[in-house]
């Protein structure tokens, strides 16, 4: 008889099923396209809501739709989740619906959204037999995975056993504890106040040894003959919120913000406007490979509205690449030239930076156009 194989468990998971019923059904047909129904949930320790959009248009027809959104900071550098809905019968008559309804997400940041589960079609739920009384009611599981410590398996014995190498060496989880270390605040010895026009501010405690390691600009702050070495309390001017926490969790784990993914453009202006405050505060504190991270963004996404923003802002910070980029877009035809002269990027172009006017007209007069 062989000998039992043992099971080693390499990960653990959180989920939680709950039943939402929306009763009135009928009556959600007067929400607007914008209106969701919110259910809170805590699993593994994180708040979560599940937004049901009773009204959702897509393909020309209105669905029931639900996303899932993380309410909490990710205390690691990522949360790995997985969603399903589908419709249900409480009374047991019929079967649930479709159970191919799901959608898996790596969130990385507080108020993070998955995109929309699409659930039913409106006109198919009557005849489909799942309203009881004017009450509909969905089905939703949300799945938290929690990584185990690698685990790594001696080679098996054999009686004429060879010396085997030595076991792969685990990568690198340096980034994860460095992360975990920003979100938890522990040993914190400065705070940044992120000033505001209404008063207060954001505040963002971190820890000066670890800034002053990655950014020349925070060494000399810090460890040099500036004011800032002795104090608590950093103001920081002019530097929006969201960017200078994004900033903050790349000096500690060297990873851009989702928004930054070449492969995640459901919100091109949200990128770009993300990618447009992020390379100033790169460019400020001395984040060269931040930086240019976001010129790349920035230079695959120049259209009519960004060009002349985004030139205004590659001048004013020494990206040579991305000035280039947009100086070819904007002299690439004549109706282009037109259309980007029309935009209010361009008024603060010719306000901000006049000289480089005189390089698009040169550009324009070599291409003849």
């Amino acid at each position: 008889m062989k000998p039992a194989t043992a099971i080693t468990k390499i990960t653990e998971a959180a989920r939680s099923v709950q039943l939402l019923q929306i009763d009135g059904y009928s009556a959600t047909e007067t929400m607007s396209k914008s209106d969701y129904i919110g259910s809170t949930w805590n699993v593994d320790g994180y708040e979560w809501e599940v937004r049901v959009d009773p009204e959702y248009d897509y393909s020309r027809a209105s669905w029931v739709a639900l996303r899932l959104i993380i309410l909490s900071k990710p205390r690691a550098v990522e949360v790995r989740a997985h969603f399903t809905g589908r419709l249900v019968d409480p009374t047991g008559r019929l079967q649930p619906s479709e159970d191919d309804d799901s959608i898996s997400h790596v969130f990385h940041h507080r108020r993070e959204q998955t995109k929309v589960l699409l659930v039913e079609k409106r006109d198919d739920i009557a005849s489909a037999g799942y309203l009881d009384n004017d009450s509909l009611t969905v089905e939703c599981s949300i799945t938290v995975l929690r990584e185990l410590p690698e685990v790594v398996f001696p080679p098996a014995a054999t009686k004429e056993e060879v010396p085997s190498s030595p076991p792969p060496t685990p990568s690198s989880d340096l980034h994860k504890h460095l992360g975990e270390l920003l979100e938890s605040k522990k040993g914190a010895d400065v705070t940044f106040l992120l000033a505001s026009s209404a008063g207060g501010g954001e505040r963002f405690p971190a820890h000066k040894t670890v800034l002053a390691a990655r950014s020349r600009v925070f060494m000399a702050e810090f460890f040099g003959g500036m004011e800032e070495r002795t104090s608590r309390v950093v103001e920081v001017q002019d530097v929006d919120p969201a960017a200078f926490e994004a900033m903050l969790r790349f000096v500690y784990t060297d990873v851009a913000p989702p928004e930054l993914d070449d492969d995640d453009d459901e919100e091109p202006a949200a990128a770009a406007t993300m990618a447009q405050h992020l390379l100033a505060a790169a460019d400020r504190y001395g984040l060269d490979r931040l930086k240019a991270i976001c010129e790349a963004k920035l230079a695959g996404c120049v259209d009519v509205g960004t060009a002349a923003t985004t030139l205004a802002l590659a001048e004013q910070h020494g990206c040579a690449m991305l000035k280039a980029k947009c100086v070819d877009f904007v002299t690439g035809s004549p109706e282009t030239l037109d259309a980007v002269l029309a935009t209010e990027g361009y008024a603060h172009l010719a306000a901000s930076c006049p000289l480089v006017l005189a390089e698009l007209l040169k550009s324009a007069r070599g291409k003849k156009i």
